[in-house]
């Protein structure tokens, strides 16, 4: 069941002389049938900006991956950090996430996209001064996240960390991208929109709506924000935008770059053209609904929840469609696999798309979730994902790529076979162990004794019985490192060997007028296949129906959110600490949402309520617990456990693998925009009135002065104008809203 209905064959040919090197190869001529009279064109593909993200991919998936090595080991060895605030776990671990998605897979899906996107159109990009600032703004972008992110200056929402004046500039060199993508197509040679091409546009409209929804903030200051969302609204929004990224920045270009290179690599047409219109469209329609099951057991509302789950268990069906779509391609080609180590890293990359995909719906059961939620089990679902199919796919590329744009052989076919193993093998040690750890974790916080007591009460237990795994986990990641750099000598030294053909000459028949909407093929598809905009559109509307329908009820029907009247906004004093914990990034490591299980409320307390997070902005209920979950911490230890605490948490909890914070005890609070906060914060919702504003840090003096004192009594002297002061405030304050309207009912 082949490629059918005239589309165009994504197969060219490409000649080698006798010494292996590649010679000029046959004008790839449109396959669409020209009149008699149709000229052909002569122009050259831009190899240059292909050359330069490939380039970029190269670089920073090293730097993203070592970044990632070192935040493995501080969670078995904490000392890791070398007692610098600007590399604790916290600070560092969105910097790997930003550098592994957004640099090594962004500059990597860039690099496809330009290099298939002007053969699939037989056109030059539209522009090669876009092209460049396209390029240029998006390595601004990543330096400054690189110097932002260690600094602190976060919003914490997870994949969506940077502040809003780099949030601008995201989107403006979108819009740059888009611009040159359309113009390209608009300017195309072949009529047919390959459907490499349809991912593409569907990718290009989906991150454009999800980044400008999630980016809604109100500016303090140059780095400092607050959410328009709060709490349970806030939490839908992320995770309906963190699911979303992972479909439409890390999934679905992949895909279409999958549907391009593979074919090209085994010289075999796409296995089924209709099945590839099926992948595309269930795809896009339903993965925008399964946010919600990021959220499940938590405050958002129960049919919000249920609806998430429904549409991840129906995502399997397209997710698998593309995945047999790829490998049935290499029907008839399994002798070029054992041969080829470029194929097997395009199976293992397609394999493990349909281990992690199959595996995502069954996260998605709310009985399987309740025991993989919060633990290791979701770091290896999720790994599997980036480190199989977005790492080994990106290697292929490079691999077929790079010789082809400099007219060479390979350097070296030895390191070839050496990173395709020891990645491979770099994969399995990260895994596993994170698998076994995620069991581990699940059932160790619910296990009962025969008494009906926690087995485990104390976190810490289940903490140290993975560390085990947590070292095998760094030696994967190390292994995984080490064949990046092998790919990274191998790719150097083949640009080293040969010449880039920066402009490589093309020609193609000029594509002619047909007066038949759908031509002489009545295949219903052909009439949006044709029509690049109308595609644009009918994918927007495609990803709006359920995004609409998930969101806005959440927002417009109060019954969503029930209030609760001893619900009050945080102090001035407890929002700087709230922004110190933000800050550190302890939301990395602490969840705030006790779920309704008697596990959790026998080990936290009572189960976290919708109301009590009106006025958080942004939320913090986190996603994983390497530590235990703060949401009913106030109240529980004096202040004196939490200064010794962050000074050194071993001091209060032997063994534990935080790190110590020691610059809490000894920087000043920044109180120079105490006011400007709440002003922001009223802004978006959050009650204060004017006289509050404006004897904010009256108030906020005032309350460090009680929280100093009290720790004075208890035989710390600390000046009430440190930060820890602050921090103290906020933990304190945890869950005690809660306690105060069962005071006073009782």
């Amino acid at each position: 069941m082949n490629v059918s209905f005239n589309q165009p064959n994504p197969i060219a040919s490409s000649n080698r002389d006798k010494t292996g090197r590649f010679t000029s190869s046959p004008a790839d001529i449109s396959h669409q049938p020209p009149d008699s009279d149709t000229p052909v064109e002569r122009f050259a593909y831009d190899n240059r900006i292909v050359r330069n993200f490939a380039i970029a991919t190269i670089i920073w998936g090293v730097i993203g991956m070592l970044v990632g090595v070192l935040i493995a080991c501080q969670l078995f060895a904490p000392s890791v950090n070398l007692g610098n605030q600007y590399t604790t776990f916290g600070r560092i671990r969105p910097l790997h996430t930003n550098a592994v998605i957004f640099a090594f897979v962004g500059n990597a899906i860039f690099m496809g996209v330009y290099y298939s996107l002007q053969r699939l159109c037989k056109a030059r990009m539209f522009s090669d001064w876009l092209s460049k600032t396209h390029f240029w703004g998006w390595q601004a972008i990543i330096l400054s996240a690189v110097v932002t992110l260690p600094l602190g200056f976060t919003t914490s929402h997870e994949y969506a960390e940077l502040e809003w004046p780099i949030d601008i500039a995201i989107t403006l060199i979108w819009v740059v991208f888009g611009i040159n993508m359309f113009g390209t197509i608009v300017k195309r040679r072949e009529r047919h929109l390959y459907v490499a091409i349809w991912f593409y546009i569907a990718t290009l409209i989906t991150i454009a709506v999800l980044h400008i929804v999630n980016s809604f903030e109100m500016p303090v200051s140059l780095f400092k924000s607050y959410y328009l969302y709060a709490g349970v609204q806030d939490a839908l929004v992320q995770w309906w935008y963190g699911h979303n990224a992972v479909a439409f920045f890390l999934t679905t270009p992949y895909l279409g770059m999958m549907y391009y290179y593979l074919p090209k690599m085994a010289n075999r047409p796409v296995y089924s053209y209709r099945l590839s219109i099926l992948h595309f469209w269930a795809l896009i329609f339903i993965y925008i609904w399964a946010g919600p099951h990021h959220l499940l057991y938590t405050s958002l509302p129960d049919w919000a929840q249920s609806m998430g789950v429904i549409f991840s268990i129906m995502l399997i069906a397209p997710s698998w469609g593309g995945m047999i779509n790829g490998l049935l391609t290499l029907r008839g080609a399994w002798d070029k696999v054992r041969e080829d180590t470029i194929l097997k890293f395009m199976v293992v990359a397609l394999t493990a798309y349909g281990m992690a995909t199959f595996e995502g719906p069954m996260l998605s059961l709310k009985n399987v979730n309740a025991i993989a939620h919060f633990t290791d089990w979701i770091v290896a679902h999720v790994h599997v994902g980036a480190l199989g199919l977005n790492g080994f796919l990106t290697f292929a590329i490079l691999y077929w790529t790079i010789p082809r744009i400099y007219k060479t052989p390979l350097y070296s076919q030895k390191l070839l076979n050496a990173h395709f193993w020891i990645g491979t093998l770099g994969i399995l040690f990260y895994a596993v162990p994170m698998y076994i750890a995620g069991f581990t974790q699940g059932l160790m916080w619910k296990e009962f004794t025969h008494e009906s007591v926690l087995r485990y009460p104390t976190f810490l237990e289940t903490t140290l019985q993975i560390l085990p795994m947590h070292r095998m986990r760094a030696i994967g990641g190390g292994l995984y490192l080490i064949g990046a750099i092998l790919m990274a000598c191998n790719l150097f030294k083949t640009m080293a060997v040969g010449t880039l053909v920066a402009n490589e000459n093309a020609e193609a028949y000029a594509l002619s007028k047909i007066y038949s909407p759908t031509g002489s093929d009545t295949f219903w598809h052909r009439w949006i296949e044709r029509r690049p905009f109308q595609l644009l559109v009918a994918s927007l509307v495609t990803i709006l129906i359920g995004s609409m329908i998930e969101l806005v009820p959440t927002f417009m029907v109060k019954s969503n959110v029930p209030t609760i009247p001893s619900v009050q906004p945080y102090t001035a004093l407890e929002v700087q600490g709230r922004d110190l914990y933000i800050r550190e990034g302890c939301v990395n490591c602490h969840s705030q949402m006790v779920r309704p299980f008697r596990s959790e409320t026998e080990r936290y307390g009572e189960y976290s309520k919708a109301g009590e997070f009106v006025y958080d902005h942004p939320f913090l209920w986190g996603s994983k617990r390497t530590g235990p979950d703060l949401h009913r911490e106030g109240g529980k230890y004096p202040d004196s456990w939490h200064y010794h605490h962050m000074n050194d948490p071993t001091s209060m909890s032997p063994g534990s693998i935080m790190p110590p914070y020691p610059w809490l005890l000894t920087q000043p609070l920044d109180i120079s925009n105490t006011s400007d906060k709440l002003i922001a914060l009223k802004k978006v919702g959050v009650p204060y009135d004017d006289q509050m504003i404006s004897y904010a840090n009256e108030d906020l003096k005032k309350q460090a002065n009680d929280v100093s004192a009290r720790l004075a009594k208890e035989g710390i002297k600390v000046k009430s104008d440190r930060e820890i002061v602050a921090l103290i405030a906020y933990l304190q304050r945890l869950g005690t809203d809660i306690k105060k309207m069962e005071t006073t009912q009782k």
